[in-house]
């Protein structure tokens, strides 16, 4: 008997299960710290048109691909004949295996923010040799974290994607997002937010068309978006042909620039208000300090400062990169889980749990060797592979699908599409210049 595969119940349901895809870590801290390195506004200004001009079109290629082949990752790229096809599917395979690793690294860091969230309330209640462990580098806590992290993240897939992820994405987008406007409101306050501010929103006009800069920022809203990955891909498969794929995809979009914006006015003048109270945020060059330092060391000095007051602020900051982090990892999961439950090997049960105790081996490796693998990871899956699968997959709808098939594809949820300057102009777009922005961002990288 055919499987019946899942579907959203609802446009918002898949609209909170993308944004909250896209809406990870790389959002709520990487695109901050981007901005403070990269010309504070002018990277900001140059972000935001490159997410609409490159990497919104590179977004349609992935829900293109998904809700056309309606299957996992493996399966939808397996479009073509002969060796376009044989290729397609080993990208699929690529990408499968690219959303494992990255959720096997992703899954420590997201349990160290588990461990600062829960420090705190650990130490308010009288426990401080547990606050102490919870915040401490070690490999036990690592692995005990991490643990508890994917834990978290295979309760939810195990749901399916009404009953698990579309039912607590429409729960934790709107918790992450009443969290991240409570910081702010609270961030803006304090000695010494105005200036991170004044940065933050003031772009050095002279910066905005440098070349590093622009990569920097093409590479940022490529991947904010969660692309190469499979993670939209996946999603998009459980669409139905109802639904308008242009303006879906704008609506994600604008939802992952929107937060990454938001965590800007948080993150920025709160590294400025640590600054004012002593703390180092910059290097001995001028630079700003790592991401892991700022975030694991100059945040929380920030909030040792402030008393009882601080001790609330750093649950409920350390809380919004936890949810950041569950909404990014299910659709990670959710990648590898689809194609064994369709390949018919295990039930969604079974392929969870066992998926999920595969990448926690992965981690535990990882772990265990952490200065020799975990930078190493991190290089190989985001540096290499994410943006190799994501060119294939603009190569795969620009050249591999027929420009009909393309087209009825669209059209079953926008039927004017034909008459419309999008069909006039995208499927150009992907086919020449997305793989060409992906090469540059690429080359850039290495």
């Amino acid at each position: 008997m055919a499987q019946v595969r899942g579907r959203f119940a609802s446009r918002l349901g898949f609209l909170m299960a993308a944004a909250g895809s896209a809406v990870g870590l790389g959002n709520v801290w990487g695109f901050p710290s981007q901005t403070a390195n990269n010309g504070g506004g002018a990277f900001v200004v140059m972000y935001l048109v490159l997410a609409f001009l490159l990497a919104w079109p590179a977004l349609m290629a992935e829900l293109v691909i998904g809700r056309h082949g309606q299957a996992n990752i493996v399966t939808s790229m397996s479009l073509g004949r002969g060796i376009t096809k044989r290729f397609g599917a080993l990208a699929g395979w690529a990408g499968m295996l690219t959303a494992s690793l990255i959720l096997a690294f992703y899954a420590i860091v997201a349990g160290w923010l588990l461990g600062y969230t829960a420090a705190p309330v650990s130490a308010a209640l009288g426990m401080s040799s547990a606050a102490s462990w919870l915040t401490t580098f070690d490999f036990t806590r690592n692995v005990s974290l991490t643990a508890v992290f994917l834990a978290l993240t295979m309760a939810i897939v195990v749901g399916g994607v009404r009953g698990g992820i579309e039912k607590w994405s429409t729960r934790l987008m709107p918790l992450l997002l009443a969290l991240l406007v409570g910081l702010i409101g609270y961030v803006l306050t304090l000695p010494g937010a105005d200036e991170g501010l004044s940065v933050y929103l003031t772009p050095q006009w002279d910066r905005i068309f440098d070349a590093d800069l622009m990569l920097s920022a093409m590479g940022q809203a490529f991947f904010s978006l969660s692309l190469g990955v499979g993670a939209m891909l996946i999603y998009g498969s459980y669409l139905g042909p109802e639904q308008n794929l242009p303006r879906l995809g704008v609506l994600v979009t604008l939802i992952d620039v929107g937060i990454a914006f938001l965590a800007g006015l948080l993150v920025i003048p709160a590294m400025y208000a640590a600054r004012h109270l002593g703390v180092e945020i910059f290097d001995a060059d001028g630079l700003l300090k790592s991401s892991d330092t700022l975030l694991f060391d100059t945040l929380p000095a920030l909030f040792g400062q402030m008393g009882g007051a601080g001790d609330v602020l750093m649950v409920a900051f350390f809380a919004l990169m936890s949810v950041a982090g569950i909404t990014s990892s299910i659709s990670m999961l959710e990648v590898p889980v689809s194609f064994v439950v369709e390949r018919g090997w295990l039930g969604r049960r079974a392929a969870t749990l066992g998926v999920g105790a595969a990448i926690m081996a992965i981690s535990l490796t990882i772990a265990a060797n952490f200065g020799a693998l975990f930078g190493l990871v991190i290089m190989l899956t985001t540096q290499y592979s994410q943006p190799l699968v994501a060119l294939v997959m603009c190569l795969l709808v620009g050249w591999a699908m027929s420009r009909h098939a393309l087209l009825k594809e669209i059209q079953s949820g926008a039927p004017d599409i034909e008459s419309s300057l999008f069909w006039k102009i995208w499927p150009w777009y992907v086919r020449l210049i997305c793989p060409l922005c992906i090469a540059l961002v690429f080359a850039h990288s290495l």
